[in-house]
This record gives C-alpha cells, sequence and structure tokens, in this order.
C-alpha cells in the first residue's frame, strides 16, 4: 500500500513502498552444469531468450521474453529457473535534510519580508525619482505578484492540512526527527550516465521508411519467436501481458518492464499508434514539458508549447465521465491556461484542485513553505471529460463519486527530476471498477497502466535498480 495514512485534508504516501510492491521478477532459464551437452548456437541475453534483433542505425535493438523451457528437452540438457527479482534503489529517495540550507533558510526568510507586504507591493512598485535616475523600490514583476497572491491564498491548507499527515507519520514511525534516525553525510549518488538517449531516439525513428503511415496491432511480449524490427517498437503499442517482469534492451541499455503494463516510445508527433489502439481510459494522467527560462537555459530536456499541448487528443483517447488530471509548475501563467484554454478546448470541466507537498524523512519542508523563489508544492488540476463530447465506447451507467476539492499528497520526492508520487490507490475510489489508466509524458511504468511519451522508460533504466537474485 502506499497510502501510510488517509486524513480528510488528504493523504500521507510511500512512494518508495509503491515501486517495490511491484512484482520486479525476471525468471531467467539457465542450463544446468550435469547437462549432457552444451548449447552452441543459442543466443541468450541474461540468461532470457532474444527473439529478435534487428538493426537501427549502427546499433541493435533487442526485445527479450522469457520462454517456457522444460527442466529438460528432447537433446538431453538440464535447465534450472532462476528469479531475479529488482528493488528501487532505496537511496533515490534518501531526502533528510531540505534542499535549501538553514543559511539558505534564513536568506529567504529576509527576503519573505517582502512578501508580507503584498498588499503593498503594488504601490511600492511606484517609481521614486533622484534627481534624473529612476530606480524601483520592489522589484516584483506580474507574473511573481500573482504567484504571490496564489500562494497566500492556499498557504493555511497547505500548512495545516501537511502538518496534521506529518504528525500521524510521526506517530506511525513512518517519519522520525532529524536527530533520531537519519544520516546526512552520505556520499552523492551515482546515476546512470550512458543511458539511451530516448527523446533523441523517437526522433530518429520519425524517419523510418513509412512509419506515420503503418497500423499495426498492438505487440505483446507472452510468446516465443515474435518477430520484431525496428518499427514495430515505435509504430507499436508494446504490451506484456504476464505476471512477470520483462527485460528489454535498447541500444545497448536494460530496461525493466513491469508486468500486466503497455508502453508507445513516441513523440508528439507519432502518437497514431495510441489513437489506434482501440482503448478509451477512465483516468489520463498528463504531466506536460511545461516551457521556462531554467529550461531553455539548460537545455536539458525539450519542451511543448501550449499550442502543442492543446494538441494533445485526449478527447479521442476519453471514455465517458473521463477523468483528466493534468500537473502544472507553480507558474501562474500555467495554471490560467490549463484552467482558461486547456481544459475548455478538451471540453473538460474541472471539479477539483489538489496539491503535492513534498517533505523530508524528517517531515520538513523541501523548501521553505513561504521562500519567493521554489514551493515545496505542485499543482494538481483535476477535471471530467464532459460526457457528450466522450466517444461513447464504454459503459456510461456506472456512477462514481464526486471528488473532494483542496486535497494534499504528501510525500518524500524522489530524488530523480520529475519523478511523480503515485497517484493509482487514491484514485480508486473516484473511477469506475476495472478503469482503463493512460499517463501521458510518462518516464515510467505502471502495472494497470498504459504510458505514452518519448522518455516512457527512462525510470525503468536497469540502474535504478537492485538485483536480489534467489533460486527457484
Amino acid at each position: 500500500m502506499s497510502v501510510v495514512h488517509q486524513l480528510s485534508s488528504g493523504w500521507l504516501l510511500d512512494h518508495l513502498s509503491f515501486i517495490n510492491k511491484i512484482n520486479y521478477q525476471v525468471h531467467q532459464h539457465h542450463e544446468s552444469c550435469c547437462s549432457k551437452n552444451k548449447p552452441t548456437s543459442s543466443v541468450h541475453l541474461d540468461s532470457l531468450h532474444v527473439d529478435s534483433v534487428s538493426s537501427f542505425g549502427s546499433s541493435a535493438i533487442l526485445i527479450a521474453s522469457d520462454s517456457t523451457i522444460k527442466p529438460e528437452n528432447s537433446d538431453g540438457r538440464n535447465y534450472e529457473i532462476f528469479i531475479q527479482k529488482y528493488t528501487f534503489r532505496s537511496e533515490l529517495f534518501n531526502v533528510t535534510i531540505p534542499y535549501i540550507t538553514s543559511a539558505s533558510h534564513k536568506e529567504c526568510q529576509q527576503n519573505n519580508e517582502k512578501a508580507d507586504l503584498m498588499n503593498d507591493v503594488k504601490k511600492e512598485i511606484s517609481i521614486s525619482t533622484i534627481g534624473k535616475k529612476r530606480k524601483r523600490c520592489v522589484v516584483f514583476n506580474q507574473g511573481e505578484l500573482d504567484a504571490m497572491e496564489y500562494h497566500t491564498k492556499i498557504r493555511g491548507l497547505i500548512l495545516d492540512g501537511s502538518s496534521q499527515l506529518i504528525q500521524e507519520g510521526f506517530k506511525s514511525g513512518f517519519l522520525h526527527p532529524l536527530s533520531e534516525k537519519w544520516d546526512t553525510s552520505s556520499d552523492p549518488i551515482p546515476l546512470p550516465l550512458d543511458t539511451c538517449n530516448l527523446s533523441k531516439l523517437c526522433e530518429m525513428a520519425k524517419h523510418l521508411p513509412s512509419l506515420n503511415e503503418m497500423e499495426l496491432p498492438a505487440l505483446q511480449l507472452i510468446e516465443d519467436n515474435v518477430s520484431i524490427t525496428e518499427q514495430n517498437l515505435f509504430s507499436q503499442v508494446v504490451e506484456n501481458n504476464s505476471s512477470f517482469t520483462k527485460m528489454i534492451t535498447l541500444m545497448g541499455q536494460k530496461y525493466l518492464l513491469p508486468p500486466k503494463s503497455s508502453f508507445l516510445l513516441s513523440d508528439i508527433s507519432c502518437m497514431h499508434p495510441l489513437l489506434n489502439y482501440k482503448k478509451t481510459y477512465d483516468v489520463i494522467v498528463i504531466d506536460p514539458p511545461w516551457q521556462n527560462k531554467s529550461v531553455k537555459r539548460s537545455n536539458r530536456y525539450s519542451y511543448l508549447s501550449p499550442l502543442q499541448i492543446k494538441q494533445i487528443p485526449v478527447p479521442k483517447l476519453a471514455a465517458p465521465n473521463c477523468l483528466v488530471i493534468t500537473w502544472v509548475t507553480n507558474r501562474q501563467k500555467h495554471l490560467r491556461f490549463v484552467k482558461e484554454e486547456l481544459y475548455p478546448s478538451w471540453s473538460v470541466e474541472i471539479v477539483a484542485e489538489w496539491h503535492w507537498v513534498k517533505i523530508t524523512k524528517s517531515g520538513e519542508f523541501v523548501f521553505p513553505l513561504d521562500s519567493p523563489h521554489k514551493k515545496p508544492y505542485e499543482v494538481l488540476i483535476l477535471g471530467r471529460i464532459r460526457e457528450e463530447t466522450a466517444l461513447p465506447l464504454r459503459n456510461a451507467d456506472v456512477k462514481v463519486p464526486s471528488i473532494p476539492d483542496h486535497k494534499l499528497i504528501v510525500s518524500v520526492p524522489c530524488t530523480l527530476h520529475s519523478h511523480k508520487p503515485p497517484l493509482a490507490e487514491i484514485l480508486k475510489d473516484f473511477i469506475k471498477p476495472d478503469g482503463e489508466y493512460l499517463e501521458l509524458f510518462a518516464r515510467n511504468l505502471l502495472p494497470g497502466w498504459t504510458s505514452w511519451g518519448n522518455e516512457v522508460l527512462k525510470f525503468q533504466h536497469v540502474d535504478y535498480f537492485i538485483a536480489l537474485a534467489s533460486r527457484s
């Protein structure tokens, strides 16, 4: 269970526990040392049979799936079955102290004295004249003023609600005071640096012959000897319908596919396989790559313009009464865009506004609550597709409870950029049973979900996991 505590204010989540309850077990078949004949021509990838190998430029794509092998086959060879279990690296959730140190926090508090006078700020922006020179008394642009006004409205909600959940975390032992438990002197965590650049790979895939004209069924990684080409990977939804994790190797990098999951690796220009998947969804979670100044300066990842985000075919993917959830940064420009332009263009009616509050393992906000720059919370805008505009492909007779407003999701964040907390357990009370789930702009896979994005396998890279071998 990812929900540690549930109160009227919201939920305290354990993100790491949620990941590690996923059945990350890979079946491996090893020939026993007592086999009569050693195999000479079969190809193995980490003891999983490689179903096919195809070229992509100068590199290779290997799609691997576990084969059903008898303990002893016709040529007398004996095989032993091993189960390789993987757990997510717990140090990636080792957030024990705030991201801003106490010295920086003091500086923030001094800066916040300006914010305390917010009602007078607009007056103070007036220009004072000293000789022929003109000087601003306070340097706040309109976006900063809007952000301070929004923060003032929700500050009490964030502070009171999260405090209640944090106190419950202390009582149950999920959270611990800093002096009692945590070692804050750990070395920096080495992260996988040689991972495949999935977004660039998707860009290359757009130039494959006839890729945009292909309409293929979903590719199921269940049966042996499935014929795979590089076009299959980018022009088909890939499904792992088994009860075990599959491992694939892509451009020399290994990724774990959790059971009962499906995905499409593509960018926004190649979404047609998802539309041809013949599914509509009861929940669509969207985490757009919002444009901002720091992203533009660093060029760390691509972003989409508001016009491009509006072009995402959400109404075509939505079942009647579909719940649409959009992660939004604290920029008021983005919040207004979602509320006033994006959701109306998709015929989505806003039903609630929630906040994800990020804390340390000792119950502190990761940033000072009143920091003038970064806040310790993010926003989720929840809405319902108007039933008259949704595709009538699913039974809309099942009634679902109304969604409460102003709820908090409090959790220790993953240190990986944009690794969002799980919503499935929270949402189950607000959707019909056996609902279909879709995440857009996903960077990881979830059992029971379809995931799409040009980095959809990013956090499934095997280097983010620890292998715990066990014999069966």
